[in-house]
């Protein structure tokens, strides 16, 4: 009648549906004979069994989760038994005295059934309220009545999730148990439990909203949550919630039917929600307050309820600390050989970040070594590599990722100038030491950031300095793209500045605003709401400038145009003066790589050119196609012509003093 399973559980639960079974059959076939429905009627109860001591038989949760009566109870496994007996369905055609009748009727129910009551009949009654059972079209009393396959499939020990909750609820592989815990996301679990479990009796569970930026560490902590409480994880996605009244409500209802009958705890994941949608904000308003299970928010910030209480907890990722231990369980002290406080000093990941890049380090090492042998600092590259590229999927819609590949031999600057940009880089190498060893950090967070302002004409060095700065702190480069973050809406680039900061806190990359007067304008005198919104994109970004952990270089060829407030939070400013005759001679003859041809090529002469670093590398590359079509090195004469089109472009007249003797 009932599929058996081999584990003793399966058989108690398989004995405890029978026995319901066996006293329903009886007193439908009592009310068959012409008899009446009473307490002498067989009830479903037995004896207990050990089997189910720990884990209770699946009607008896079904019962206590639904609060059903024992007359409800006994409907519900009347459906049941039409299901899985045949004999069932034929009794309820004999009971109701017509053989098409083969099916449960709450008319059935009410005659044959003791201790009936009408109520169990109302649609907010537990029956039909949560779906149990559904009436086929018709009236009320006399039309089919069918349970529900997935209460069916429960009742009889299998668990699988209703079909019309697929594309909107996915269960969790919970794999926390797996990981390395760390303890400030452990004591947050702990606060779940109690909050919990601690609560008065017949109250529901508070809603639990995980804050912060960091999706990986949030859904860490609620899976270490719901291990502690012995409870399912399921996840729903926000942006899937319909936004039809109706069609919500009914969701909201299977849902929690679903956390129910599992056991399971929901989490509402608001992360991928974007922008201000009142419709979906009201979607998962009545998510919130409609569900009365356990419920977990994934969520960037705190966001009120009306009726439920709420506990609000941030969750950031683990500390530098932490993730110095989590890198040293998961790759060995002895192999990372100094490399675990570097990597934890300079990138903000968390586990589960820490955990993909080793195992690619690794792999990456282990397939070099068998190989070309193995190479003692392979191992610190490939981490450090592996770390650049957990930040790039999240940053590279953003930002404009530069392959910087430059060093100190390309920049022509004074001496004090570049031994500015090294202090700049040394800085960035040894934040963590001196903030969080050192205790400078202690007092607080703002003004740890690190930025630095360039400034100077257009091609004068100032994004080749950043590269160089790349390229010495082995970091990526990114260069903001100002129209993919400023935005006509009102809030929207302030949201898009904080998905580019929050991007690029995980792998410490380094932001290159260009023309960085265009968003760091000066504030202005409030005349209308444009203008206070404007004031309010400055002042968000005067925030995060402070307590971004990173490097920020701003450029500008238009330093008075830079809101003073930044100007106070700049730590670096590196003027990049147009470069003297001197200064140019040393920027030609560094132009043309050591592989490219030249002929009669004259340092000297090239430098009389009144123009920046920036035009004499345009003027040689493009000196440098005219010789390969002619088929012979770079020559004066190429040059030459080079120069006629790049000043034709810059709109200046090429004057004979400049080019004298070059052909």
């Amino acid at each position: 009648m009932i599929g058996v399973e081999a584990d003793a559980w399966t058989a108690a639960n398989k004995a405890r549906l029978e026995a319901a079974l066996g006293g329903v059959r009886s007193a439908v076939e009592r009310h068959a004979s012409g008899g009446s429905a009473g307490p002498d009627v067989p009830r479903t109860d037995v004896a207990a069994d050990p089997a189910l001591s720990d884990r209770p038989a699946a009607l008896d949760q079904v019962v206590a989760a639904f609060g059903l009566s024992a007359f409800e109870r006994d409907v519900l496994v009347l459906c049941a038994g039409v299901e899985l007996d045949a004999s069932v369905g034929e009794l309820c055609a004999r009971a109701q005295g017509d053989p098409g009748r083969a099916h449960a009727t709450f008319s059935l129910a009410l005659a044959a059934l003791p201790d009936a009551h009408w109520s169990a009949l109302a649609p907010n009654a537990p029956l039909r309220r949560w779906r149990l059972v559904e009436p086929a079209a018709g009236p009320l009393a006399t039309s089919a009545l069918r349970i529900d396959e997935r209460v069916l499939h429960h009742l009889v020990g299998i668990d699988a999730v209703d079909d019309r909750l697929a594309g909107y609820l996915e269960p969790l592989s919970q794999r926390a148990s797996e990981l390395d815990v760390v303890p400030s996301h452990e004591q947050l679990a702990h606060r779940i439990v109690h909050a919990w479990t601690d609560r008065p009796p017949g109250e529901p569970p508070p809603v639990i909203e995980l804050c912060g930026p960091d999706g990986s560490s949030k859904r860490l902590v609620a899976e270490v949550a719901a291990i502690l409480l012995g409870m399912r994880l399921a996840i729903v996605r926000a942006e899937s919630l319909p936004v039809e009244p109706r069609e919500l409500d009914a969701l909201v209802r299977l849902c929690e039917r679903e956390a129910a009958l599992a056991g399971t705890a929901l989490i509402l994941d608001c992360d991928g929600v974007e922008g201000h949608d009142s419709a979906r904000d009201a979607a998962i308003s009545q998510v919130v307050e409609g569900l009365s299970s356990a419920l977990i928010l994934l969520i960037r910030d705190r966001r009120p309820t009306r009726a439920r209480p709420m506990l609000a907890l941030d969750v950031a990722k683990p500390t530098s600390g932490e993730q110095l231990e989590v890198w040293q369980s998961l790759v060995g002290p002895d192999r990372l050989d100094g490399q675990g406080d570097r990597l934890a000093s300079q990138f903000d990941l968390g586990i589960r970040g820490i955990r993909e890049a080793s195992v690619e380090a690794l792999a990456e090492v282990a397939a070099a070594g068998e190989v070309g042998g193995a190479d003692p600092t392979a191992l610190g590259r490939a981490l450090w590599d592996a770390c650049r590229g957990q930040a790039r999927p999240r940053m590279d819609d953003l930002a404009q990722r530069v392959d910087a590949r430059a060093g100190w031999s390309d920049l022509v600057l004074p001496v004090g100038h570049l031994e500015t940009l090294r202090e700049l880089a040394l800085q960035v190498r040894h934040r963590t030491l001196v903030y969080d060893r050192w205790g400078f950090g202690a007092t607080s967070a703002r003004g740890l950031g690190i930025a630095a302002l360039f400034v100077g004409a257009s091609g004068t060095g100032k994004t080749l300095a950043a590269e160089v700065l790349a390229t010495e702190l082995r970091l990526d480069l990114y260069r903001i793209d100002l129209s993919q973050v400023v935005s006509k809406y009102i809030g929207e680039t302030e949201k898009n500045l904080r998905r580019v900061f929050d991007a690029a806190e995980d792998g410490g990359a380094i932001l290159l605003f260009d023309e960085a007067d265009a968003l760091f304008g000066r504030r202005s005198e409030v005349k209308d709401s444009h203008d206070r919104y404007a004031n309010i994109e400055v002042g968000y970004l005067l925030q995060r400038m402070e307590a971004y952990r990173g490097l920020a270089i701003l450029t500008t060829n238009l330093k008075e145009s830079i809101d003073p407030a930044f100007l106070r939070r700049i730590r670096f400013t590196v003027h990049f003066p147009f470069p003297d005759e001197a200064a140019r001679a040393e920027i030609w003859r560094r132009a043309f790589p050591p592989a490219a041809p030249t002929d009669g090529v004259e340092a000297a002469r090239l430098a009389r050119l009144n123009v920046a670093g920036g035009n004499i590398r345009n003027i040689a590359v493009n000196a440098a196609f005219l010789a390969a079509e002619a088929g012979r090195p770079i020559g004066m004469a190429h040059l030459l012509r080079a120069t006629r089109t790049e000043y034709a472009k810059l709109e200046r007249t090429l004057t004979e003093t400049e080019v004298a003797g070059w052909a």
